[in-house]
């Protein structure tokens, strides 16, 4: 398939960083596209520590700052993995003109109906605490903040995200994963989306039918609650799309782009 030359801007989910689309970005340049894969703050190598964040803006930072400098003229296709989705969520909020289309791969997916929190708190209830498996969950910040830490354990990285792919990414993971947070606090008391912001861009989501970590039940009921301008399924893929079929990803995207921008 010919490309569209298009910019697309890869945001990897909690505990990741831009380290995680190392297959998937040199596909999508083969194919004509400019892409970038950023580190969220405290992320990759990014050097701030969670210590330092209390917001979703301020994780979304290195985001939002690239969304500020592109040129008024143009157009970008975000894609947004696992919490990622919150990520692009704010920069489609804020920069709805620069987006030509958000693609929510097994994504996070709010709405401009509910409080900015509404899809991880529904996550979260239907989530028992035993599904967690190893993973941390750590109070940081001061009391009064009611800030928490989580980091994927071993465990839960094997088992509900990592199952399909090449142990090789699955030990890449154990080494560089970092702390991250759902930054609920903060989402609980945000002001909704707007139609008008997130509301106005054109929506995809990225179907992964063998991801355990947002369940595929959990996929589609966001589809259902939110409304989305197409749907896409990527078959036998895990949670980590990205690594356990990465070509398959790429075509995925690349139809998208055609269509879209």
């Amino acid at each position: 398939m010919a490309a569209v030359s298009v910019h697309i801007v890869l945001v990897h989910g909690a505990c990741h960083g831009a380290w995680s689309w190392y297959k998937l970005k040199p596909l999508l340049e083969a194919a004509g596209c400019r892409v970038t894969a950023l580190d969220l703050a405290a992320s990759g190598i990014d050097r701030r520590s969670l210590q330092e964040l209390r917001t979703l803006d301020e994780y979304s930072q290195p985001l939002l700052e690239l969304m500020a400098s592109l040129p008024v003229t143009e157009k970008v296709v975000l894609v947004g993995h696992s919490l990622g989705g919150m990520n692009i969520a704010l920069a489609m909020e804020m920069y709805p003109h620069k987006v030509a289309v958000a693609v929510f791969l097994a994504a996070f997916m709010p709405n401009y109906t509910h409080a900015p929190s509404y899809v991880l708190d529904q996550y979260n209830e239907r989530t028992s605490a035993e599904a967690w498996l190893d993973t941390e969950f750590l109070p940081y910040g001061s009391p009064e903040e009611n800030l928490t830490s989580m980091l994927f354990g071993p465990n839960f990285t094997s088992s509900k995200l990592y199952q399909l792919c090449p142990p090789q990414d699955l030990e890449l993971a154990k080494i560089l994963l970092r702390p991250s947070s759902l930054f609920l606090e903060d989402l609980s008391k945000r002001s909704r989306f707007t139609k008008e912001g997130f509301g106005s861009v054109k929506k995809v989501y990225a179907v992964c039918e063998e991801d355990k970590g947002i369940p595929l039940d959990f996929q589609h009921w966001q589809i259902a609650e939110n409304g989305v301008d197409e749907v896409k399924v990527l078959e036998n893929i895990d949670h980590m799309a990205m690594l356990s079929k990465p070509h398959d990803v790429c075509q995925c995207i690349l139809e998208i782009a055609n269509v879209y921008a």
